[in-house]
Parts: structure tokens; C-alpha cells; sequence
């Protein structure tokens, strides 16, 4: 047999040459695709009444699922009368297939709707909750798990859903930080851009791919005092910087669609903020999908003080937004404010335009009933590999947070005390935001313990305390019919049945932490620690003198100062989905070593908050050293978070060798390699995500102490070693100036590599244009 061998130098032109080739190709392909698409959408425009055009403009919602405090009514006739563009809220082949046949066949144009859900975390298989996933730091995971939702999703007709939020939170008062991926812009970059890949795929007319609508455009996590729709105001540098970078990358990435947030952007609502929707996100991103609001914010204008139903909806629509979700302003006003010369005839064509584009993008005038289908519905929904998967994506999310003594992983033998109102529970394990997710095929980790643990261990088992004994809390957490599993006991009793059972074993298991709805929309909280009816739990049980294993349901980071005190071991589960009880019990018993690293910062105190790793030095830091006063700190608590961005523990121990570049003089375009070695020094096997940040110590403007670059995710044999390197470009360099010019300057920086945000070895570079 002969082997030839290609000269390197041909090999580089000829790849050069196909790379060239098939980018001209592709560039051709959509340039072709998107005329054909014009011209049908402008063939089918020119057909539709203005009535009609408006009609498209206007979404509603089924109430299979209320996601808010408003209905649409006769929904059956205006979908007859071409008055709606779209549904949301509702699932299953059976309504779906109704509702497109009523477009398709009694409208006079047989144009279709679009379906959307809010398809936050899973569909029928729930996933851990956003920021659960994004502790994993595994961007394929992270797409699989929105790759799975699209098909379960679309196995019951949706072909839209209103997933990923974006939005950076740096308050985690704030209740829907749990929906994000933290505090980090780097990091909630990629993870965006893996979400939306998952979710459209490459191709959105496949019957297993859903639109994605990016949310919520824009700021809605810096809300003042981390209240719920509360006024945003930040400095536009700050923005830039911080804020939009996961909503550009989206874009990027190709996503079809964004919602606009409640909040207000330099005093202007963000539903009719023209500099947002038009100027920024169209003409300085290219963003060429649509624009739908949130529940009602069109007619929540009115509440900001923008005027009455026709003059709000007028501003939104004049603004950039092209569908209303529930309000119908659009519906209702729009042709009247035309005849008044308050719109023109142009913007309205162009929102129809766009709502019959993204219609056409995803397949819908070629096959209105794609992915309808009862056979199919029943095939992808909850399958043995989803649920496989889930779990997988649940042990991934988890973080220890403390492991004194080693008292994990537990052994698979002796007496085990399961204690806590979370431990034989299945109404939690979701999490917030699910709204198709059946609470009832979930596994509680009472379950999950048994089902991994074998047959030597013996379980005792003891509820120990309500969710929360608040009333007050306990009539707002829980809404729409929903109701905390309450045992009637007096308090008191139940502690003490708890302190006698976890007298027996030999370690007790405390399962506790917030509700689902404790978390999400709505649900912001001024106190953010564990509820005190199992803060009084927790201290009688430490009593005992038990080693005491903390399993923690939470949907934001939470003050644990006395817990981190008096616990042995605190492992984060979130709330970990479909699978929370078998995925807790892999990693309590060690079948999984834990290599979640947390992506937003735990405070000591909310009154530390906002509290994140990347802030500014101020011109009096104060570095824990020597005198404090006149320094930028607290008399009465330290500056230091309880745990820091990054950080999580393994079962086994990571070591860290200095950081090496290639070079420590660089100019121009130049690249500098950092390599650091990492080294496995515990008993176990583990994965460590080892972490990339920059200084930029000297700017035209300050900076921020460090900024995450990059991040790789290793895994060890006990006693192996590896060398992790990253190439470190001026891309890395970059920042937005006053002048929001995005651009590096020369002089020092620092790269920082290690375990977490506070704990990395360092190296200079000097780097010249």
C-alpha cells in the first residue's frame, strides 16, 4: 500500500482555499435563503388588510400556564379573524393542533401561529435550575440539556421557547438570578451562545428545533435594591462592560429572537427604549430577528408614566418592538393611532414583517404542523436517556462547599439519619420557572439514597421542621393554588423527634434550604438565609455531636456564615430537576466526585451586597492588612465574601505550580502562552475547572481588580500532574473606554490562573502596541 504525503506549505493553501471557498459558499447559500424569504413575505404582505398585519403583532396566552396576572379572552375568534400572530403558555399536540388548524384553515390568509412556552430549565425533564448549570462550567452539557428541551418541547408542538436569560446579577436578593448564569459577563457569554446553539441547532426547520428568545433586553439583573421590576440606573460604561456582552453573544450566535424587560434603561422603559431595541440591538449588532415584550409591559408603560394604552403602544412599536405579549395595545390602538399620524404605515409592515420571518425562518408557511404530533409527543418526553442525562447534568451542578474531616463521601454501610422538610419531598425538586415539569416523576433524595446506597446502610428518617414556620413568607412563596407540604405539629415536636433519630446514626444527612418558589420572578427576599424554622433545626441538631452532611436547595446564593461554621460538610444542590434524588445521592456516596465551581459570590451579609469578585480597587483599599481605618471596608464585618466566585471543592485536593509564559515582552498582535501545572495530591480521581483572569493594574480609566478569560476543565488520576496552557491574545486585553471605544492599551498586565477567583498564582507581562 502507498501513503502520500502532502507538502505542509500546499496542505495550508488548499485549506486556506476550501476554508475561503466554503465561506463564499455559505455567504451565497444565505444570501439566497434569505431572498426567497423576502420575496414570500412580501408576496403574503401584500395580500393582508392592515387589521391583519396588526393581527400578527399580537400574542397571547392560552392559560394552560399563568406566567402572570392578566388573561386574554375569545381567543378561538380572533385567531378566525387573523387577530393573533402567536400563543404562548400552552403544550401538548391535542390544544396545539386545534389552535394551527383554526389558523391554517378558518383564517382567509391560513397564516400560522407560533407557539411559545417558557422553557427555562427542561421541559418535561427538568434540568437543574440555570444557575445550578452554570456551575458546572461544561458549555457541551449545558447545550445538550437546551438540545433535549427543544426535542421534548417541540415533540408537543412549541416551536419558541423564552429561554436563555441572560441577564448578569450581581444581587442575589434579586429572585431571578436563579434563572442566569451569575455574575460573571466572560462566562455568561459562552454559556449564552452554548444555550442558543442548543435550543435552534443549525437548522430551524427540523422538526426538533425551537426558536430561541433571548431575555431580558436589557439590565433587568442590576434592579435597584434587588426588588423585583425595580429602576435600573448605571453608568453606560458599566454597561457595556458588565451588562450586555451575554445578550451580544446571543446575538452572535445567531439567536432568532429577544424580549424586552420591564425595567427602565437611562430613564426610558426598556419596551420603548429606541436607543435599545433599534439603535443598539439592530444597527450596531446586526440583529435581524424580532423583538417580543414581556407579560403585559406594554401596557405597564402606563404605570412608568409614558401616557395612555394608544400612546404607549405607539412608543414601543416606534421604538423597535414588534409583538406584545398579553397587553393587545397593538391590537386594540395601533389602527387608530395610524389614522392619527402617531405611526406610520411602514412600521407596522416592518413588525409584521419580522413576526412573518421568524415564522418562515422556522419552516412553519412550508409545514405549519412540523412537530405536531402525538406519536412523537410520546417518544421524546422523560425517555431512560433524558433522565440519564439529567442526572449527569445534576452531579455536574453540585458545589461542596465544605468538607471538615472528610466526612464525605459516606460510607456505604452503617446508620444514616435523612433529616430536613426537603429530604422525602418531590414538590421542590424542580425548581422555579417550570412549567411543564411533573413534580410527581421526580426522585426525592430520600429515594435516591436508597435506590444508590445498597443494602447495608440503614435509613432513619425524620421531617425536623416545616419549609418555613413565617407566615408571611409562607403566604407569598407560594401562589397560583400552590401550597407548602406542612406537617400540622407543633415546631418543637418535630426537633425533638429529629435530635432522637439522628441520635442513632452515625451521620445525619440535613436536607435543607429554600423552596422552589422562594426563587424566580417575584420572589426577591431582603433576608437571604436559611428560614429560621430550619436554623433552629440545623442548632439542635449540632448539639447532638452527630457529623452533620448539610445538602442545600437554593435558588441564589445565600448567608451562611453559621452554617459554615457548625455544619461538617455543605454540599450546594440548587434545586437539581427530574433527578435531584439519584444525582444527590452519586455524589453524598462518592459514585461522583462534586467539580461544580460557584459562578456568583456567596456574602457573609446582605449588607455586603452587591458583592462580586470583579469590582474596582477605589483609591483606599484595604487589603486585611495593617490599619483599616480611612480604608474602603466595614467596622463591623470583613470585605471578603464567605465564598467567592469560582470556588468549589472536590473529594480529592488540587495543587497549583507557578505560572510560566513564553514570553514577558510582547507588542502588537503578538500572543503570549500561560501554562501553569496542575497536580491531583489527594486518594481520589477528579475534575478540576481551572481558571484564567487578567489585571489590568494601569488604564485610562480603573479597572477591574481581575476579569475571567477563559477557564479549562481537566480531570486527574490521584497523582497525576498536567500542564494546562492558554493563549492569551489582545482580544483578552480589551475594554470599553469612556468613550465607548472597545480597545487595549499597553503597558502591565497580570494573568492569574488558578482555583478561584481569590486563589490563583500570578505572572507579569508587558505588552506595547
Amino acid at each position: 500500500m502507498k501513503t502520500y504525503f502532502l507538502n505542509r506549505s500546499v496542505y495550508k493553501i488548499a485549506l486556506v482555499f476550501f476554508a475561503g471557498s466554503t465561506a463564499l459558499s455559505s455567504i451565497a447559500q444565505t444570501k439566497n435563503s434569505d431572498a426567497k424569504m423576502n420575496a414570500y413575505v412580501s408576496s403574503l404582505m401584500s395580500k393582508m388588510t392592515l387589521d391583519e398585519k396588526i393581527g400578527q403583532l399580537n400574542l397571547v396566552t392560552g392559560g394552560q400556564s399563568i406566567t402572570g396576572s392578566t388573561l386574554n379572552k375569545n381567543i378561538a375568534e380572533k385567531i378566525k379573524k387573523g387577530e393573533i400572530g402567536g400563543i404562548f403558555g400552552v403544550w401538548g399536540t391535542n390544544y396545539i393542533q386545534k389552535a394551527q388548524e383554526a389558523a391554517v384553515k378558518e383564517s382567509r390568509l391560513h397564516i400560522p401561529l407560533i407557539f411559545g412556552l417558557d422553557v427555562i430549565h427542561g421541559h418535561r425533564t427538568v434540568f437543574p435550575i440555570p444557575l445550578g448549570m452554570s456551575a458546572s462550567w461544561d458549555m457541551g452539557m449545558i447545550e445538550h440539556s437546551a438540545r433535549i428541551a427543544a426535542t421534548e418541547a417541540t415533540g408537543e408542538g412549541i416551536n419558541w421557547v423564552f429561554s436563555p436569560m441572560v441577564d448578569i446579577a450581581r444581587d442575589p436578593r434579586w429572585g431571578r438570578i436563579s434563572e442566569g448564569s451569575g455574575e460573571d459577563p466572560w462566562l455568561g457569554s459562552q454559556i449564552a451562545k452554548a444555550m442558543v446553539r442548543g435550543y435552534q441547532g443549525n437548522d430551524m426547520t427540523k422538526d426538533d428545533a425551537v426558536m430561541a428568545c433571548v431575555k431580558h433586553f436589557a439590565l433587568y439583573g442590576g434592579a435597584e435594591a434587588g426588588r423585583e421590576y425595580n429602576t435600573v440606573d448605571m453608568s453606560l460604561n458599566r454597561m457595556y462592560q458588565d451588562y450586555l456582552p451575554p445578550y451580544k453573544a446571543a446575538v452572535d450566535a445567531g439567536a432568532g429572537s429577544f424580549m424586552s424587560s420591564f425595567n427602565t434603561i437611562n430613564g426610558v422603559p426598556a419596551t420603548a427604549n429606541r436607543w435599545l431595541l433599534t439603535d443598539l440591538l439592530r444597527k450596531q449588532w446586526g440583529f435581524k430577528g424580532f423583538v417580543v415584550s414581556d407579560y403585559t409591559a406594554v401596557s405597564e408603560l402606563q404605570a412608568h408614566g409614558l401616557g395612555d394604552l394608544p400612546e404607549v403602544s405607539a412608543l414601543a412599536l416606534k421604538a423597535g418592538l414588534d409583538m406584545d405579549m398579553v397587553s393587545e395595545g397593538f391590537l386594540n390602538t395601533l389602527k387608530k393611532s395610524l389614522k392619527e399620524g402617531k405611526v406610520t404605515q411602514a412600521e407596522i409592515d416592518l413588525a409584521c414583517r419580522r413576526v412573518l420571518e421568524a415564522k418562515y425562518k422556522l419552516g412553519l408557511f412550508a409545514n405549519p404542523f412540523k412537530s405536531i404530533s402525538p406519536d412523537v409527543e410520546s417518544k421524546v418526553e422523560l425517555t431512560d436517556a433524558h433522565r440519564k442525562f439529567a442526572r449527569e447534568m445534576a452531579e455536574h451542578s453540585f458545589v461542596l462547599l465544605k468538607n471538615q474531616n472528610q466526612v464525605l463521601p459516606l460510607k456505604k454501610s452503617g446508620t444514616i439519619a435523612l433529616i430536613g422538610p426537603l429530604a422525602d419531598n418531590h414538590s421542590e425538586m424542580l425548581g422555579t420557572w417550570v412549567v411543564a415539569g411533573n413534580p410527581a416523576k421526580s426522585v426525592s433524595v430520600i429515594d435516591g439514597m436508597r435506590n444508590v446506597a445498597g443494602n447495608d446502610v440503614k435509613f432513619l428518617y425524620a421531617r425536623g421542621s416545616n419549609i418555613t414556620d413565617d407566615s408571611l413568607l409562607n403566604a407569598r412563596a407560594w401562589f397560583f393554588g400552590m401550597r407548602q407540604e406542612r406537617d400540622s405539629r407543633p415546631a418543637q415536636e418535630m426537633i425533638d423527634e429529629a435530635v432522637e433519630t439522628a441520635k442513632k446514626a452515625d451521620v445525619v444527612v440535613a436536607v435543607v434550604g429554600e423552596s422552589a418558589n422562594m426563587s424566580g420572578e417575584s420572589s426577591s427576599r431582603s433576608d437571604i438565609s436559611i428560614p429560621e424554622s430550619q436554623r433552629e433545626l440545623l442548632k439542635a441538631l449540632a448539639k447532638t455531636g452527630k457529623p452533620i452532611v448539610m445538602v442545600l436547595f437554593n435558588g441564589r446564593p445565600l448567608t451562611l456564615p453559621w452554617e459554615e461554621k457548625h455544619m461538617n460538610a455543605i454540599l450546594d444542590v440548587w434545586a437539581p430537576g427530574t433527578e435531584a434524588g439519584n444525582a444527590i445521592a452519586d455524589v453524598l456516596f462518592g459514585n461522583y466526585n462534586p467539580s461544580g465551581k460557584l459562578t456568583a459570590t456567596f456574602p457573609i451579609s446582605v449588607g455586603q451586597i452587591p458583592i462580586y469578585y470583579a469590582h474596582k480597587n477605589t483609591g483606599r483599599p484595604f487589603d486585611g492588612k495593617g490599619p483599616a481605618k480611612f480604608k474602603s471596608d466595614y467596622i463591623d464585618i470583613s470585605n471578603d465574601p464567605l465564598y467567592p466566585f469560582g470556588y468549589g471543592l472536590s473529594y480529592t485536593t488540587f495543587s497549583y505550580g507557578d505560572v510560566k509564559l513564553n514570553k514577558t515582552k510582547l507588542k502588537g498582535n503578538q500572543t503570549v502562552t500561560a501554562t501553569v501545572t496542575v497536580t491531583n495530591t489527594g486518594k481520589y480521581a477528579g475534575e478540576e475547572v481551572v481558571q484564567l483572569y487578567i489585571s489590568d493594574p494601569v488604564a485610562s480609566i480603573s479597572r477591574a481588580v481581575k476579569e475571567l478569560k477563559g477557564f479549562k476543565k481537566i480531570s486527574l488520576q490521584p497523582g497525576e500532574h498536567k500542564e494546562v496552557s492558554f493563549n492569551i491574545s489582545t482580544d483578552d486585553l480589551k475594554f470599553w473606554n469612556n468613550s465607548l471605544h472597545y480597545d487595549w492599551e499597553p503597558g502591565q498586565f497580570i494573568v492569574q490562573i488558578g482555583a478561584n477567583s481569590s486563589d490563583t498564582h500570578s505572572a507579569s507581562v508587558q505588552w506595547l502596541k
